[in-house]
């Protein structure tokens, strides 16, 4: 059996081997052997995502859908409700399996075969549209709990924080704007705040992959301009896809922008281009 496994995944890397010399394509899947565990971007994006397709009940969420996000970038996905944004973000963290396609992590990793925490191990984190923080515990206990690589009942009730790793949290009270907040409770923090908190507990985790749901949603203009300060300064040592309505906050930090519609790519570019595409105008900017 193992066999008839091994030899089935080789037939699928050659048919994807062609496939991709064919239509000329970045990345060709686990061509490349490397170390389990290991993220391998040097032939291509790091999030690879072709031909997926996903219906429930009858409606197609994703339909045939081909996206690349490469290794340090910051992408904005954009388009209306109900052109898959959030159900691409399920399939990305195997929440939600695709009827077909494929949607590998580096060359190697295909998430398909992954579940959640697999995922989420393996380097690719996400924050959904409402912070889910400790409200009780400390910024800095909230940040020394999402450090903490062993979530074993016993090992964390032993669990001490060596110097290095109070370097660490310190390192990301900075990079979050919560510094001086370290001793207050996550409740006391506004909303913003709390945003910023939750990306800060994936940042300690030292994800390859973040993805970010509607990040400025209910926050001051000034917490926006944060915010963009903090997911543009996260872009090169990690890989930010934002997932944002805000047309002007979007316009801020786009380098990338891909509009979804009907679950596929309408249209991909700079936030220029995609402005003045008339198909983008037409089902989505002239709202």
């Amino acid at each position: 059996m193992k066999s008839l496994d091994n030899l089935r995944e080789v037939m699928r890397r050659d048919r994807v081997f062609d496939f991709m010399v064919e239509n000329k394509r970045p990345a060709i899947p686990g061509t490349r052997a490397v170390k389990e565990g290991e993220v391998d971007v040097t032939h291509g994006p790091i999030l690879y995502l072709e031909n997926v397709s996903v219906s429930f009940d009858g409606f197609k969420a994703i339909n045939d859908l081909t996206l690349y996000i490469n290794d340090g970038e910051l992408r904005c996905i954009i388009g209306p409700n109900g052109a898959g944004k959030t159900t691409m973000m399920d399939i990305i963290t195997g929440k939600t399996h695709p009827d077909e396609g494929l949607v590998y992590f580096g060359q190697t990793m295909d998430l398909t075969r992954m579940s959640e925490y697999q995922i989420a191990a393996s380097g690719i984190g996400r924050k959904f549209q409402k912070p889910t923080v400790f409200p009780e515990h400390s910024v800095f206990q909230n940040l020394e709990l999402a450090l903490q690589a062993d979530k074993r009942v016993w090992p964390s009730l032993f669990f001490q924080l060596a110097g290095e790793q109070r370097d660490r949290i310190d390192e990301v009270m900075e990079i979050i704007h919560l510094k001086e907040e370290r001793d207050l409770r996550a409740a006391q923090l506004s909303h913003g705040q709390k945003q910023w908190l939750e990306i800060g507990m994936l940042v300690i985790q030292n994800p390859r992959v973040l993805l970010v749901d509607e990040p400025i949603a209910g926050m001051t203009h000034q917490e926006t301009e944060r915010t963009a300060e903090l997911l543009t300064g996260l872009a090169g040592k990690h890989s930010v896809v934002v997932v944002e309505h805000d047309m002007e906050f979007v316009r801020s930090i786009a380098r990338t922008v891909t509009v979804l519609h009907e679950g596929h790519v309408l249209a991909e570019g700079s936030m220029d281009e995609v402005q003045n595409d008339p198909r983008v105008i037409e089902v989505y900017l002239g709202e």
